[in-house]
């Protein structure tokens, strides 16, 4: 595909071609030797643009191949492709290594600047300190590893009653109305974790010991540093970022234990167990009307309704075939959206099961979607996307604009939903900061043994999680939850980021109930500036307050507490 030839209208018809690295390597020497000896502002401009076309065809490429890969990990095409791509991305890596010091080094850094801004720059000089080429072989484990994990996680097959469940299909029975249903079908899932203890173990103490490796080549004392330069967090430190879980700790953990006493006494329940807690209501947890093309349709008139913008987007989303939302075998658990941006196109990927889950997975990704659909213009692979905590803002605030549309997914259900997506969105920051202390343990002290991980998790639980009772789940007891948490596998520090774009999406909650027309404003303003700002630059900008500023969780908690206290439990 060259830049003259039309764009394929749908995504069966993207094309697909392995790029080679060897002749995108010497296409990448030319282009860098033509910047570097450029003479003026204007020709360096000029080489960028064309090394940033090139860029742009294997991220694009690698991204297409992500996706089918995880339509169907059984696919043996996408694969092996896959599978080149966890051997070739370090390469990749390597060499926009190489741009990035061409880029620090141009007598014309200033004119640049001026073109791209400055963050560029910032960018660079943090992604200087994530990679060597000694670490080639080690980035090239890292991937193999985490494709392991996420290949373990989507071929589960998990006898339930006779039938046959994977992770995500399991879910509806988790939250049945029956309660030794529910209890059953979560010793299901946990059943399958603990029958693959070992190899879940076996491959995070390898991505624990590589992940240090790597560090240690770099020059750091330990993984931690080159997780956040990984993360692009150019503008807070782990410093600040503990002080934000001593909020959550101070401010949201009693909260979040009075919601679920709350919810106990709710379904009068003498004990309210793990298998509990995420079915809230005696009637039943609300669930999405009609089938998932009734979904789509909803979620069709929603954006229509809800903006100009929305409704060009998600119509582009419908027309280009760029939803892959139901469950099926062999399909990746969880959810995501990634960008193809050769073809200029967001998808988005999911495992509808039938719950209030759906509606969530699919405003949440069309958030992120949104937001790269409004900043592809900028067309520089570094600001197509912000930081994650950044990103986050976009899917988690696009959950609550939908807020008054939800009577379309939930009829007379739509208050009570809502109910529970805020008090769900308030209890998974205890959560969040969990895993998030979790990780900074683990890469501190990374010759813990998988038993000494799992006691350390146990210990954050009774923190973070005091009301959690496991009952006589042994597996669960001895601290093995966490493993279900693909980011601590393959995205290390990638969590908190929720936290923080969760204060943040709060606070376009109460915008929105007091100014719609503002709150919207300032938010499709975040979403065009994508990635071409810092994280704390983007909350500014959006008119937010920073989640570091002291005093800022409580401030946003107080209203939603009002809110929450505002509810009658007998209405449920």
């Amino acid at each position: 595909m060259t830049s003259m030839d039309p764009l394929p209208t749908t995504f069966e018809n993207f094309t697909y071609s392995r790029p080679e690295i060897q002749t995108l390597t010497q296409e990448f020497d030319q282009l860098l030797s033509a910047f570097e000896q450029a003479t003026d502002p204007e020709a360096q401009l000029q080489v960028l643009q064309r090394i940033n076309a090139l860029r742009k065809r294997f991220s694009s490429m690698y991204s297409l191949c992500y996706v089918r890969h995880t339509a169907d990990t059984r696919d043996a095409f996408y694969e092996a492709e896959n599978r080149y791509f966890d051997e070739t991305l370090p390469a990749f890596e390597a060499l926009n290594d190489r741009l990035y010091r061409a880029l620090l080094a141009s007598p014309f850094r200033t004119a640049l600047e001026e073109h791209y801004g400055a963050h560029l720059f910032t960018l660079a000089e943090l992604a200087l300190q994530t990679f060597k080429p000694e670490i080639l072989s080690d980035l090239q484990t890292e991937n193999t590893l985490s494709s392991d994990y996420t290949r373990l996680k989507a071929t589960a097959t998990i006898e339930f009653d006779g039938q046959t469940y994977n992770l995500s299909s399991l879910t509806p029975l988790e939250q049945s109305d029956n309660r030794d249903t529910r209890r059953r079908a979560a010793a299901a899932r946990w059943t399958f974790f603990a029958q693959n203890a070992a190899r879940f173990d076996g491959i995070f103490d390898r991505m624990v010991h590589t992940r240090h490796t790597i560090a240690q080549k770099l020059g750091a004392s330990n993984f931690v540093a080159i997780g956040y330069a990984r993360m692009r967090r150019s503008d807070y430190t782990p410093e600040m970022v503990a002080a934000f879980r001593r909020q959550i700790r101070e401010y949201i953990v009693p909260i979040a234990s009075e919601l679920y006493e709350r919810q106990r006494r709710r379904l009068q329940l003498e004990r309210l167990y793990y298998y509990d807690e995420d079915y809230l209501f005696p009637s039943g947890n609300p669930k999405p009307m009609g089938s998932p093309q009734d979904i789509v349709n909803s979620a069709a008139r929603m954006y229509r309704e809800l903006s100009a913008e929305t409704d060009a987007f998600f119509q582009h989303m419908l027309q280009a075939h760029l939803l892959d939302l139901v469950n099926r075998d062999g399909k990746a658990t969880g959810g995501y959206c990634t960008y193809i941006p050769a073809y200029e196109a967001p998808f988005i990927f999911s495992n509808f099961n039938g719950t209030s889950g759906d509606v969530d997975v699919l405003t949440h990704e069309a958030g992120h979607a949104f937001q790269v659909w409004s900043s592809r213009h900028l067309d520089l692979d570094e600001y197509y996307w912000p930081s994650s905590e950044a990103a986050e803002i976009h899917s988690m605030s696009m959950e609550f604009f939908a807020w008054p549309w939800m009577h379309l997914f939930f009829g007379e259900q739509a208050e009570k939903y809502r109910f529970m997506h805020l008090t769900s969105a308030l209890r998974f920051l205890p959560y969040a900061a969990a895993v998030d202390e979790f990780q900074h343990i683990i890469y501190e002290n990374p010759t813990l043994s998988p038993d000494e991980r799992k006691s350390t998790w146990r210990q954050l639980e009774a923190v973070y999680l005091p009301h959690r009772d496991y009952n006589d789940n042994a597996f669960l007891q001895a601290g093995g939850f966490w493993q279900k948490q693909s980011h601590i596998y393959n995205s290390p520090f990638y969590y908190i980021d929720y936290a923080l774009a969760q204060i943040c999406a709060f606070q376009f909650w109460k915008r929105s109930r007091e100014d719609r027309t503002n709150a919207w404003t300032d938010y499709v303003r975040l979403c065009r500036a994508g990635g071409s700002q810092s994280f704390l630059g983007l909350v500014q900008l959006a008119g937010l307050r920073s989640p570091f500023d002291d005093g800022c969780v409580p401030s946003v908690i107080g209203e939603i507490r009002r809110y929450l206290d505002s509810v009658d439990d007998a209405a449920f």
